[in-house]
């Protein structure tokens, strides 16, 4: 355990209480697994993007080539642009930290309730876009420690909503320069071992695949848990050889239906549903004989786990189409909510009925943002 004392999952409670017991033998006590949750259980790296975010015009997408409710990658038309919203639009920018696996750290670490119960391992830059990525991450809790380069600006995303469309554009920049030397800074290092609990989105396999495996045989040698993302489409198609090395190790994997589907079709499943998927996967070598667990959203339909050979269906909670504002982030918040309970030792089902009130809160508000406290029971 990297030398710390921490209460194993020795046992749960029939009733899900989610007790754990500290020690061995009869002086065993038994401890509230929120008490469990203490700085630094929860390591996630990935690509910080400061979302830039404005109430935009038609015009200001038309100087730019830009759609409404698209989302693309920055091209070298595009860079100008993030400096041009925050001058043309003052103000009214709005500044959130984001990318996929901050997303899901943040969310985590807001239901947390445990300063700093979070890591975030990612590459910016010093620059003045970075400053500000440092400063909110820290506001929300989490202890972040990135790598700088000169090389490339801070990763960005520009969000321009006309009406109730969003247009995205990405520019990953610094994001895209992380390396695994990182991890051989000792006090880096030492947070890779005090975490007992890891997340990694599947984009920084396009960026470095060799610390997201570094980090996962960690977490197998160790006997802790390492949870991962398909988390997009292309990184299943185009990225697939560094996604199944990782795989042996990943103890509960995440994905969509679009996801899960784009999988299935790229290691011939033969199939196009879900839950037979969801198994598949789940049945997929692994380095230690932990039973793995695989967790597929499908929107407003059901939330599919597969785990031992059987799947189960959580429906998500109900919402009007008229108080959806924004579904960017829902599956990042499903996995912060879903990691929230994880860390304090809850059974599978209490992690997708917290996961599922984080997606349902976020859908209701602007980005990948939440009120200061959470009202989760």
């Amino acid at each position: 355990n990297g030398g710390n004392s921490i209460p194993r999952l020795t046992s749960m409670s029939s009733n899900g209480a989610g007790e754990l017991l500290d020690g061995d033998g009869p002086d065993r006590k038994k401890i509230k697994t929120s008490e469990c949750v203490r700085e630094g259980i929860l390591l996630g790296y990935g690509n910080p993007l400061l979302d830039i975010s404005v109430t935009g015009t038609q015009e200001f997408l038309d100087k730019y080539g830009l759609e409404r409710d698209n989302a693309i990658l920055a091209e070298d038309k595009h860079k100008p642009m993030y400096k041009d919203m925050v001058d043309t639009f003052g103000d009214k920018v709005e500044y959130v930290p984001g990318g996929a696996t901050l997303n899901a750290i943040k969310v985590a670490q807001w239901l947390s309730g445990v300063p700093n119960a979070t890591t975030f391992f990612g590459c910016i830059n010093k620059d003045e876009f970075g400053k500000i990525m440092e400063n909110k991450a820290r506001e929300a809790g989490v202890n972040t420690k990135f790598q700088y380069t000169d090389k490339e600006p801070t990763g960005t995303c520009a969000v321009i909503v006309t009406e109730k469309y969003r247009s995205m554009c990405a520019n990953l920049a610094a994001a895209n320069c992380f390396t695994e030397e990182h991890l051989e800074t000792p006090e880096n290092w030492k947070l890779v071992e005090k975490a007992q609990y890891y997340y990694i989105a599947g984009f920084p396999l396009t960026v470095s695949p060799s610390t997201v495996i570094r980090i996962a045989k960690h977490a197998q040698a160790s006997g802790k848990v390492f949870t991962m993302n398909l988390s997009a489409p292309f990184l299943c198609q185009f990225f697939k050889e560094p996604m199944l090395k990782t795989l042996p190790y990943v103890d509960i994997l995440f994905g969509n239906e679009t996801e899960a589907e784009t999988f299935a079709k790229e290691n011939n499943f033969g199939t196009t549903n879900i839950a037979e998927i969801a198994l598949k996967i789940a049945e997929l070598p692994k380095e230690d004989n932990k039973p793995r667990t695989v967790v597929i959203t499908q929107g407003s339909n059901p939330t599919v786990v597969a785990k031992d050979g059987k799947t189960t269906e959580y429906p998500v909670i109900p919402i009007a189409d008229k108080d959806i504002i924004d579904t960017n982030g829902a599956g990042d918040a499903f996995v912060g909510g879903f990691l929230a309970q994880l860390i304090q030792g809850k059974p599978v089902e209490e992690c997708v009925k917290c996961g599922n009130y984080a997606a349902n809160l976020i859908i209701q508000r602007s980005g990948c943002t939440y009120p200061e406290t959470p009202d989760y029971k």
